[in-house]
């Protein structure tokens, strides 16, 4: 009846609601949702914290470093979205931390990559006199005319550079937005040509494509080596938390700021539209968590990435010990 009065429900207008009002409304089904919501984010991050002890035990320094932070990515946005889901005004805070957090995992796979290559020096060793494809995705796939890159020092100074750029201003960014919205100069339930949240979030989109086009790079270069240890589904998983803290989040939050997601008090479209898109994530990065734990959580192993070197080793010890290498084959 208030719609075909042309009236709004206030509460639909108003700034989004404090924890004591979201518990005072949900009913019985929204306390379970929420319940059952919050025991998949402690079983995450008790997942994460038993991998860190097993990474830490079996895994040298740095690569446990690097790894401790990739598997820690979904965990630690469901918990940002947990936080976000019981304390609704501090969602903005909650999805910052977020982004500057991928924005560091992004940089951190990259040297991932090269680490479970044996380091920077084997990586150049097995790559030398090869070259490499730079039209990848995401921001040259649709140029497979560009030339490929002889792989030197200066290339890899680049591509680290490029994904370094991304966890730096990323960061530097989420601080200058949240310092913006306490002077109320930051609104992201505008799209606005003049408010500041348009310009920001178009820069670091370009910025995001720039971060994430080295690892791109180095991937399309390495997944026939690295393949023993898994990284198309390692790699899959990172593209998926990716999609799912980033671009499915930001198609909610534009369907909830044009008025798809009807207003439900005490809320509103924007945060109706958050409150849905948290309850998503926790229940997709939980699945993502075990996967994830499936994956790293394994015995590390050098990897031999020149195909002829176990012949070169054989040859040697066949002239070395001839006697024990016939009674061997006998």
């Amino acid at each position: 009846m208030d719609d075909l009065n042309g009236t709004i429900d206030p509460r639909c207008l108003g700034d989004r609601p404090l924890t004591m009002e979201v518990i005072n409304y949900l009913s019985v089904f929204g306390i379970t949702l929420y319940t059952i919501l919050t025991f998949m984010t402690l079983v995450s991050i008790i997942v994460f914290l038993e991998m860190c002890v097993y990474i830490y035990k079996k895994v040298p320094y740095p690569k446990k470093t690097n790894i401790v932070w990739v598997i820690g990515a979904a965990p630690v946005i469901s918990t940002m979205c947990c936080l976000g889901l019981w304390i609704p005004r501090a969602t903005l805070f909650t999805d910052m931390t977020s982004n500057s957090y991928f924005a560091i995992v992004i940089y951190k796979f990259l040297i991932l990559l090269f680490e479970e290559c044996g380091g920077e020096e084997a990586f150049l060793r097995y790559s030398e006199k090869k070259t490499i494809k730079v039209s990848t995705g995401p921001c040259c796939c649709c140029c497979p005319c560009l030339p490929p890159v002889s792989i030197t020092r200066r290339l890899l100074f680049l591509l680290k550079l490029g994904s370094l750029q991304y966890a730096i201003l990323k960061t530097v960014f989420s601080i200058f937005s949240i310092a913006l919205w306490a002077n109320g100069n930051f609104d992201v339930s505008t799209l606005s040509i003049y408010g500041t949240a348009l310009w920001i979030n178009l820069f670091v989109g370009v910025l995001t494509i720039i971060g994430l086009w080295p690892i791109g790079i180095m991937f399309m270069h390495v997944r026939d080596s690295l393949r023993p240890l898994k990284i198309m589904p390692k790699y899959a998983m990172y593209q998926l938390v990716f999609v799912l803290s980033q671009l499915q989040a930001a198609i909610i939050n534009i369907l909830a700021v044009n008025g798809v997601i009807a207003c439900s008090p005490p809320f509103s479209s924007v945060a109706r539209g958050s409150t849905f898109s948290q309850q998503l994530m926790i229940v997709e990065l939980f699945v993502i968590t075990l996967v994830t734990r499936m994956l790293y959580r394994r015995i590390y192993e050098p990897v031999n990435l020149d195909p002829h070197e176990n012949d070169n080793e054989m040859n040697v010890k066949i002239r070395l010990c001839p006697n024990s290498v016939e009674e061997h084959t006998a």
